[in-house]
Formats: structure tokens, C-alpha cells, sequence
């Protein structure tokens, strides 16, 4: 596993013999060679590789004994979503195994509207200072959540110089993948210094249930490696796989041989042309009972020590489940459970829920008090302000009028307002930090172009603008608007003029032209009175002044008397 060519050479030379099944290997760089091969001369492969790329779609023969890292990852993405942080760091051994994992978790954060907001990777080989390098550029990163998907040798590497970096104190939040389990699993006895570097760091382990089962093998194990000197040497999950995957295999060809079976091989005519060198090609044979074999190991079901040993259609166990491990003092704590059959984080064993209904509420989802880095109980925000962290260009309209709304203050030179306001109160509520600064846009002394702010946003002169800024249809083509905060519904403008307050203010209602042509008509009555009563009535006689007189006072007696 730590040389490619050399385990593909190697296991090149292993199936020159006659093969019917292949157990093995745990790494994923091996596996998808050798799943090539298992294709060829059709011959199952009971693989313990976690890499979730390796498919029984493009590999028919390949059967997964293991975890997958498709729930391994969804895991992680459920752990980082029940704790609400939105954004992580991921640090991974840079090979087909480490950066399709981090692929799936890329994968799994995005469906929890989570994402990896930097990503580093970095060889099995790499030296100390580059590690050094790696780790210092993590601690400028606003994240401090950090995904470690590697190997137990480089990871136990990087995890001494992260102590040695001040990056395991209160803030940090370390998630190891299986790989830390399974070396803590299968050493009896690990360097104090190395536990001493672990305080606080959350693992995953797959779920294995106790059964009687188990603690006999682990009991025969104690005992076997007693007696070859190696008392150190635990099992771990991964050997209780292997175990099980041996027992699969026999119970497959058990059955086969029970429906009649026969082993047989053929030559592969491809193979046969490719003569000379050392690795003998030629002898490879084709298994002629490839395909019945695989059907009979697709088919068992059985309790092993590991569980419940059955495949899906894909090729993998069903029913997987992880625990959720905070490294504490000299040992680990189990502090919950992910299963896939409900998708979520539960105190409950996996395999008590196998019998109700999957529950599928977010409210259910618990887990033990967690010992963070720091030796703290308080759950770590999980970000902080990044020293690095390039600034975002806010546009601000520099206004003339109306400046409660934004404005710049020439004292101190900054910009204030209701849209501030607005603005600084909603990344108050953010979980992650934003920096920016304000660009006045405008010379203050007349109120500024909004389209030719809105073109310089389309054209990255500015990452985004606030303010008093209208929503209208051609700006919504290009840009993305915020649910507006000022609307002042539906209004009517009137001009406003002043009104006289003088004894003369019954005036008003008319214009002078109208009033003129009220008083004419009131002159006009008194005329047509005056000629229709002057010849019979005395009253409208005399000297020309009275009869005057009698015209007026006959106009205004239209005004007020009542007949």
C-alpha cells in the first residue's frame, strides 16, 4: 500500500496462480488496479478500500467488505451541521484514497448548505518543513474547523506539529476520519506524547455491535499474539472485516459447490499474446465460474462479528453506521452514533433502530457533551477573522439629498445611515466572518449616477453595493438584490402652496377672473330687474342715481335674502 508499482507488481505475481477470490487490499491505490484485473479474469474481489469511487458499475467483480467513504463523509457533514458551523477546513494525503474522500465530503457538506473553504493536500513523503508550511497556512484561514482524511503514520506526524503550532487550544475543532481509531483500536500502547497531542480531537469509527461473537475473537486474538510477542497488537475494526470477508467467501463456495459447481479455468487469449518478461502473463487464467461465484457472494447473509454480513445492489454492507469518538485523557469516548438507515446523530446504538421506522426529525438528533481542544466544555464557533482575507469593495452612494438614508461623514471620513445600519446589523447575524470596506461612490455635492454604480458592480469594480439604491427590471437582468427594507407603498403627490390667514382668506376658493364674473352676473340681474320694473313700478323710478342705487341693492339682496 505505500508503493503503488510495487504492489501492483506484487499482486501481478500472485495471480499467475489459479485464483477463484481475491481478499484484499485495504488501500484504495491497489484496489483499482487490481479491480482491472478481477474484471479480466473474472474473479470476485472482497476489497476492505473505503475509496467511494470504486464502483460496481465499472468494477462488476469488486465487493466491498468495508466502510464506504460516501457515509463516512455524510457523517462528518452531520457532525459539522449539528454544531451549526458553515464552513471547514480540509487537510488530506494527497493520493486517489485522500482526495476522492475529501471529493464526498465536498459532496456531503453541500447538501447541509456547508462547504470547504480551503483545501490542502500534501504527499505521504512530505518533510517536516513543508508540513510546517501547510499547517501555518491552515492557521490563516478564517476556518477552524479542519477535516483531517489521511494515514495513521503522516497523520500521528501532523498531529505533533499541530501541538507544537498553538493549533490545538480553545477554538479548534480537529476531525480525524477512521484512520485515528483504527490505529488507537489496534495499539495497546500509544506514546503519551502522542495521546497528549490528541486532547479533544473528534474521530469516527465504523460501528461494530458487541456480541458474544466478537469478544471470543478478540479473546483467541489476545492470546495468539501473546504467544508470537506481539501482546501490543490489537484488532481493530478493519480486522473484523477481513475476518468476516474470509467467512463469505467459504460460505459462497459452499454454496456453489452444493448447486453442483465446478472449478474451472481458461486461457485468455489477449493474455496469451503478451509473452516475455518476468511477469508471465500468459499463465493468467480466466475463472470459467467467475460470475457464479460472485452471485453466490452477493447472496450471503449471515451475523458475523462485524454485524450483519449482506450486500446491497452496489456492492456494499447494508446497514452502515459510524461512532462518533472524543479522544479524552488515556482513552476515547463514544459520544454518539451516525447511521444511515435515519441519516442522523443519536445517543441510541444503530442496531436498536433497525426495528422502528427510521426517524428522519433534525429535533431528535443528540449527542454526548463533547471535551473540545483546550480541555473546554463550550462548543468553538468555528471561525474566526482570517489576517489574510481579501476585502470586499462595498459601492455607497456619496448622496447630496435625502442623507438619512447614507451618506458620508466628513469628520471621520466614514459612511453612516440608515443603509449602514441595516447592513452592519446583518453581518452581525452571520456565523462566519466578512471582511469589507466602504468605497464612497460620488462627490457629495449632487446626488450620483445609480445606473453607472450598478455597471461598475457588473463589471467587479465593486463586489457589491448598499443604499437607497431602486429595484427595477433591467437591473435585475445582472444583479442580485436584497429583499427590500424601505418601501413607501402607494402615494399621491399634491403641490402644497400657502394658505392666507387674513379676514380676506373666504377669497381663496375663486380665482380674481372667477369672483369678476360672479360680480358681473350679480350686475346683470339687477339690469334685467330694473328693465322689466322701471316702466310699471314706481320703486325703479327717479333721478338716475337712485335708480342705480335700486340696481345694486337689488344685486346683493340675490346674495343675502333667502327668497
Amino acid at each position: 500500500c505505500f508503493d503503488g508499482f510495487l504492489g501492483m507488481v506484487q499482486a501481478l505475481q500472485f495471480m499467475e496462480t489459479d485464483v477463484v477470490a481475491l481478499i484484499g487490499p485495504q488501500c484504495s491505490t491497489i484496489s483499482h488496479i487490481i479491480s482491472y484485473v478481477a474484471n479480466e479474469l473474472r474473479v470476485p474481489l472482497m476489497s476492505f478500500a473505503s475509496d467511494a469511487t470504486l464502483s460496481s458499475i465499472q468494477f462488476p467483480f469488486f465487493v466491498r467488505t468495508g466502510p464506504n467513504d460516501l457515509y463516512q463523509m455524510a457523517a462528518v457533514a452531520e457532525v459539522v451541521d449539528y454544531n451549526h458551523w458553515k464552513i471547514v477546513t480540509a487537510i488530506y494525503i494527497d493520493n486517489v484514497y485522500g482526495r476522492n474522500g475529501i471529493a464526498a465530503l465536498d459532496d456531503a457538506l453541500a447538501l447541509k448548505r456547508c462547504k470547504i473553504s480551503y483545501k490542502v493536500g500534501f504527499p505521504s513523503n512530505a518533510k517536516r518543513s513543508e508540513l510546517i508550511n501547510l499547517l501555518v497556512s491552515v492557521s490563516y484561514m478564517e476556518s477552524r474547523v479542519i477535516i483531517l482524511h489521511t494515514g495513521a503514520e503522516p497523520g500521528l506526524k501532523l498531529f505533533s506539529m499541530v501541538k507544537q503550532l498553538n493549533m490545538m487550544g480553545n477554538g479548534y475543532v480537529w476531525i480525524a476520519t477512521d484512520w485515528l481509531s483504527a490505529y488507537l483500536d489496534a495499539n495497546s500502547s500509544v506514546p503519551a506524547e502522542t495521546i497528549s497531542g490528541l486532547q479533544g480531537v473528534l474521530t469516527l469509527r465504523p460501528h461494530i455491535p458487541n456480541s458474544k461473537m466478537k469478544s471470543n475473537l478478540v479473546s483467541k486474538w489476545n492470546k495468539q499474539s501473546k504467544k508470537s510477542n506481539y501482546s501490543d497488537l490489537r484488532v481493530n475494526t478493519y480486522g473484523f472485516y477481513v475476518y468476516d470477508s474470509v467467512w463469505a467467501v467459504a460460505r459462497a463456495l459452499d454454496a456453489f459447490f452444493d448447486d453442483g459447481g465446478r472449478i474451472s479455468f481458461s486461457n485468455d487469449s489477449m493474455l496469451h499474446d503478451e509473452t516475455g518478461g518476468t511477469l508471465h502473463l500468459e499463465a493468467m487464467s480466466i475463472s470459467d465460474m467467475g460470475n457464479k461465484l460472485l452471485e453466490k457472494i452477493r447472496k450471503v447473509n449471515f451475523t458475523g462479528v462485524s454485524g450483519q454480513v449482506q450486500f446491497d445492489a452496489g456492492g456494499n454492507l447494508i446497514h452502515p453506521a459510524y461512532d462518533i469518538i472524543n479522544i479524552i485523557g488515556n482513552g476515547m469516548r463514544t459520544i454518539g452514533f451516525w447511521s444511515n438507515y435515519s441519516g442522523l446523530l443519536s445517543t441510541v446504538s444503530p442496531e436498536a433502530l433497525y426495528s422502528k421506522p427510521p426517524n428522519i426529525s433534525l429535533a431528535d438528533q443528540h449527542l454526548y457533551d463533547v471535551i473540545w481542544p483546550g480541555e473546554t466544555a463550550q462548543r468553538p464557533r468555528g471561525w474566526v477573522f482570517p489576517s489574510n482575507a481579501k476585502q470586499l469593495k462595498i459601492g455607497v452612494p456619496n448622496r447630496f439629498s435625502f442623507k438619512e438614508f447614507v451618506t458620508k461623514d466628513n469628520s471621520t471620513g466614514s459612511m453612516k445611515g440608515y443603509c449602514i445600519d441595516v447592513f452592519t446589523q446583518a453581518l452581525a447575524l452571520l456565523p462566519y466572518p466578512v471582511s469589507y470596506k466602504f468605497v464612497p461612490f460620488g462627490n457629495g455635492t449632487e446626488n450620483p449616477n445609480y445606473d453607472k454604480l450598478v455597471q461598475m458592480i457588473e463589471s467587479n469594480e465593486f463586489d457589491a453595493a448598499i443604499g437607497d439604491i431602486a429595484i427595477t427590471m433591467r437591473r435585475t437582468v445582472t444583479l442580485d438584490f436584497t429583499q427590500p427594507f424601505i418601501e413607501t407603498g402607494l402615494v399621491i403627490l399634491a403641490p402644497v402652496k400657502q394658505h392666507i390667514t387674513s379676514s380676506w382668506a373666504f377669497l381663496q376658493p375663486f380665482t380674481l377672473q372667477m369672483w369678476c364674473v360672479t360680480g358681473s352676473y350679480f350686475l346683470i340681474v339687477g339690469v334685467v330687474v330694473w328693465v322689466l320694473e322701471h316702466r310699471i313700478n314706481d320703486d325703479f323710478r327717479g333721478s338716475v342715481r337712485q335708480q342705480i342705487i335700486t340696481i345694486f341693492w337689488f344685486s346683493f339682496s340675490t346674495l343675502f335674502f333667502a327668497h
